[in-house]
């Protein structure tokens, strides 16, 4: 299956939607993988019954050929095991190859929809952090799909057991039933232990995610952590979740080694005692040599299925952890629920009572095609301001109404909301790839005359002129490769490109020196506020320079707004505000 046909199965629904447990993306994986594993699990079995009649061969030719010195039975005998083992040659290697394949393809699927789930324009309401994800969408992922192996493995131990005991049976009936009866038993008390292992295996990779999402933020934090000398502190912090994983992973490797170890022994007693047993029937004459041999053979083939078995419920327990874990993510309810307006007859924004966080009654309106700065005394609300506008927080989450076009926010498709409203926060992340792929990332039909306006509106064609590749330049994760002041302006283009009939503009500026942040209050004034496009453009900033550029400005405090009036008059007639912006 190829990347584009899991990717439409997903949209599609046809990988599961709706609730499921753990258990039940088990048995999800092994329904949509039936036929691939149906036609394997037909070939091991096949080559089990072959390894399974390789000493029973050995034995009869022993009886027919050896014994009675029959010289073309002996070469017919050998013409046969050499067909038996051709035969189960080929089986496992065409068995194995229809299995190891569903069970990659199914790691891919199980990849595909986490990042589907993560990914969803509605949000999904979950407790894990990035590197969690990261762990969840990659190992659980691929330990989940093991039940593609699993079932196949255990289906062929189960026919190479029963088909050692029906030899047997034929043998000797109680050499029979000690197979019959002595592995169920086995199994069953091996079994008291796998709750055990899966809760440890769980433990394990919740563990490990932690581990993983702190390496994640410690990465992505690098530089300020350098900046204010926190290098130390935050490695003793990841050594201590490291520590915690590692221990974590040793208390599941003693356990899994504990059962294996037993299982493996109690099988090899079982077999021993059965080997034992046909050589006192041989020497009482119950049973001839060739059956003694053919006993020997199958005690000794016996000990990899049974062992095999035995080991299982600890490959399910992992598996079955994971796919816990897997659980919770692609059951994780989503965050928003869309509406079902797909136009808005304008570009207004207008907040009534909005309660959100720190913000405590936020009433503002913002008419089309104007220019709004926000100043807020507490940082606090300005975040909470910027992330509702974002439209990510539910229905549930805050009070109060945001509209634009008197349309309210909650009553918009998703695609709508997403193409009317841009919020761009503060701390804004770049892609691994070019600039230019970056700047074009939300407005890939944008021209090129579209492009060189906004670079220069954000001051960033001086980061594309200042290197020799240009637009080709290569940019590291999350842009690291740049200075703050080049991601910020790049970030800015980025938005601006976009030409959001709505755009929110969270501090855009803070790592800029002052008269660059002058050039682009000037540009974002040209490019979006003059001419006929009635672009509304909200900028939350302290920055003189972008509020001087405003129509008007309102200042939040407490979480409520205590004034309003252009930048000028407020700076004049207004001391808090005088000394929170011209400081």
């Amino acid at each position: 299956m190829s990347t584009t046909q899991v990717s439409e199965a997903v949209d599609s629904g046809e990988s599961g939607a709706g609730k499921s447990s753990g258990a039940a993306i088990l048995r999800r994986v092994l329904v949509r993988n039936r036929g691939p594993l149906a036609i394997g699990t037909v070939l091991v079995c096949l080559h089990q019954l072959a390894e399974t009649a390789v000493p029973i061969s050995i034995g009869v030719i022993i009886d027919r050929a050896i014994e009675t010195s029959d010289t073309t039975t002996l070469v017919v005998s050998i013409c046969a095991l050499g067909a038996l083992f051709l035969v189960l040659t080929a089986a496992w290697r065409f068995g194995a190859r229809f299995i190891v394949t569903a069970m990659q393809q199914e790691a891919h699927r199980l990849r595909l929809e986490v990042a589907h789930r993560v990914l969803d324009p509605r949000g999904v309401h979950t407790n894990l952090r990035s590197g969690e994800l990261l762990t969840v969408s990659t190992s659980d992922a691929e330990q989940a799909s093991w039940i593609a192996d699993i079932v196949p493995r255990a289906a062929a131990a189960l026919t190479a057991a029963v088909a050692s005991a029906v030899a047997l049976l034929w043998i000797d009936v109680t050499l029979g039933l000690a197979v019959l009866i002595g592995t169920p038993v086995i199994l069953g008390l091996l079994q008291l232990s796998a709750p055990l292992i899966t809760s440890r295996a769980t433990g394990k990779q919740a563990s490990i995610a932690r581990a993983s999402a702190m390496a994640t933020d410690l990465v992505s934090g690098l530089r300020p952590l350098r900046g204010i000398g926190a290098e130390k502190s935050a490695s003793d912090r990841y050594r201590g979740a490291s520590r915690e994983a590692l221990a974590s992973a040793v208390h599941t490797a003693k356990a899994t080694a504990v059962y294996t170890g037993v299982s493996a022994t109690v099988s090899a007693l079982l077999a021993v005692g059965i080997a034992g047993c046909a050589g006192y029937f041989a020497l009482q004459g119950r049973i001839s040599v060739g059956e003694l041999i053919t006993v020997v053979g199958l005690a000794q083939f016996f000990l990899e299925p049974l062992g095999l078995l035995a080991s299982l419920p600890g490959y399910f327990a992992v598996a079955r952890a994971s796919s816990d874990r897997l659980a919770l993510v692609l059951d994780a309810d989503p965050i928003l629920t869309p509406g079902s307006v797909t136009e808005t007859p304008g570009y207004d924004l207008t907040l009534e009572g909005l309660q959100f966080r720190s913000l405590g009654g936020v009433d503002l309106h913002c008419d089309a095609g104007e220019l709004l700065g926000v100043v807020a005394y507490q940082p606090q609300d300005a975040e909470a301001l910027a992330t509702v506008l974002s439209g990510q927080p539910g229905a549930h989450e805050y009070r109060g109404s945001v509209r634009i076009g008197g349309i309210s926010l909650q009553d918009m498709d998703l695609a709508l909301a997403r193409r009317t409203v841009l919020v761009e926060p503060h701390l804004t992340d770049l892609f691994g790839g070019s600039l230019g792929s970056n700047l074009a990332a939300g407005a890939g039909d944008a021209q090129s005359s579209d492009l060189g306006e906004v670079l220069a509106a954000s001051a960033a064609a001086d980061v594309v002129d200042s290197h020799p590749h240009g637009l080709d330049l290569e940019v590291t994760d999350r842009g690291a490769s740049l200075s703050g002041g080049q991601r910020q302006r790049v970030a800015l283009a980025r938005a601006l490109l976009t030409k959001a009939p709505v755009l929110v503009l969270h501090d855009p500026t803070t790592a800029v020196d002052a008269v660059t942040e002058a050039s682009i209050a000037a540009g974002i004034a040209e490019l979006r506020h003059s001419g006929t496009a009635l672009h509304t453009t909200i900028l939350i900033t302290s920055s003189p320079a972008l509020l001087a550029a405003t129509d008007r400005v309102v200042v939040l405090d407490g979480g409520v707004v205590v004034a309003q009036g252009t930048h000028a008059e407020l700076a004049h007639h207004d001391t808090d505000y005088r000394g929170a912006v011209l400081r």
